[in-house]
């Protein structure tokens, strides 16, 4: 019977953590826009560049992907698009995603905590962070929108698998 509830509360902290990690992250945005709403009707401005232009796309980030100032096979630099508006995008009318894989590493990262609950090794949650923390640093270092993004969907996992794994320890296998 425990192997039964072990295996339900995974299920439950690996898979049903996705949507509670949505709904926190459009929290997030909806929290964002109104604070953005209010600086912009007290005057202030912000540039595309600006590091809390975040350029999220339906829960996706992403960020402006242009192509790089390499000569092209005539020899001639793909500086300006072809009606001299600026750089020619790599694809067109898309970004460099940010966080790929999040989604996938989410559920790993649920389903890592619940257990190290459920087998009594705590410790083993700072093992997943880290390797977690490790694994994005470059890219975390370098776009603080996806730092911010990181660190909401890691403690909104964390929260989600250790609040799983203790509600079925204490109440069903306790």
């Amino acid at each position: 019977m425990n192997t039964l509830w072990i295996t339900l509360a995974l299920l439950i902290a690996g898979f049903a953590g996705w949507p509670v990690t949505a709904l926190v992250f459009r929290l997030a945005r909806t929290i964002d826009d109104r604070s953005d709403s209010r600086a912009d009707a007290a005057g202030g401005s912000r540039t595309p560049d600006s590091p809390d232009a975040d350029g999220t796309v339906d829960g996706e980030i992403t960020r402006p992907a242009t192509a790089p100032s390499l000569p092209a096979e005539d020899g001639a630099t793909p500086e300006a698009a072809a009606d001299g508006t600026g750089p020619v995008p790599a694809v067109p009318g898309a970004g460099t995603r940010i966080l790929r894989g999040g989604a996938i590493i989410g559920v790993l990262e649920r389903l890592a905590v619940c257990l190290a609950i459920l087998t009594g090794q705590p410790v083993a949650i700072a093992y997943v962070v880290a390797i977690k923390g490790l694994g994005r640093f470059a890219e975390l270092k370098e776009t603080p929108v996806a730092a911010e993004r990181f660190i909401i969907g890691t403690l909104t996992s964390l929260l989600w698998a250790a609040g799983v794994a203790a509600l079925a320890k204490v109440l069903f296998l306790g």
